[in-house]
């Protein structure tokens, strides 16, 4: 069944969701570090050491992260989790050519690689990983269900999933504020730094309608993850949700 994340489209075009989101982080990908430290209020680097804790004592070996972006959770996970090697896949090559060079500057070229992949449709055989990882992408999925199923199919049996992903809190005061910043400031900060409007448009509209907590977990256990449990941080805006096969 559809969600209302995959109906949220970053362009007003006939063309798949997929292939808009590529497009729009391909012409965001020289501020997106920026725009994200800024957004998120430096917050989204603790939210990362949370999801790495969480990874931490299953010692990953193999790590694919999902949505990697500009590799910040890849190369995060390597400095602190020491696997053999992590892998990051996206369909954004602009946003993986930063990825890359951030890689090398830390010295990881031989232990992060980045791939472009459809993440409904990962090339990777089954059973190829000990961990499967995805920070802040999953609502950029063109199908979650489809998604969350791939994941499943490349972990080794015993393997762990950790997504952290926006979520829209619940509660007053918080509630309130959040709408505001999500329809004021995201929208023309983002503007302004990236000249691409739709991109932080897309992102509030996304958010809000993305499955979170009970909803997220449902989709987990569905698709045959166990021990599904989810965390919030920061009073709701942003969710943790692991698993294992």
């Amino acid at each position: 069944m559809p969600y209302g994340a995959e109906q949220i489209h970053p362009y007003k075009s006939e063309e798949q969701k997929t292939i808009q989101v590529r497009r729009m982080f391909d012409k965001i990908a020289f501020a997106y570090d920026k725009l994200n430290r800024l957004l998120s209020l430096g917050f989204d680097n603790g939210w990362r050491k949370k999801g790495i804790a969480y990874l931490k004592p299953f010692a990953p070996r193999q790590i694919l992260d999902i949505a990697t972006g500009t590799g910040d959770l890849a190369i995060a996970m390597r400095r602190k989790l020491c696997p053999e090697q992590v892998t990051g896949a996206d369909i954004s090559e602009g946003m993986m050519e930063i990825g890359r060079e951030k890689a090398r500057k830390a010295g990881y070229t031989d232990s992060i690689r980045f791939e472009q992949q459809d993440c409904l449709s990962l090339s990777y055989a089954d059973r190829s990983f000990d961990a499967v990882t995805a920070a802040f992408g999953v609502r950029n999925f063109e199908n979650i269900e489809q998604g969350i199923h791939e994941m499943y199919r490349v972990l080794k049996p015993e393997g762990h999933i950790m997504i952290l992903e926006l979520s829209s809190p619940e509660y007053f005061p918080m509630k309130q504020l959040f709408t505001i910043y999500s329809k004021i400031i995201i929208p023309n900060i983002g503007k302004w730094i990236s000249k691409e409007k739709a991109a932080y448009d897309y992102l509030p509209s996304s958010i809000k309608v993305v499955p979170q907590g009970r909803v997220m977990t449902d989709i987990l256990t569905r698709n045959g993850f166990k021990e599904v449990k989810y965390r919030t941080f920061t009073l709701g805006v942003c969710t943790m949700y692991t698993g294992k096969k």
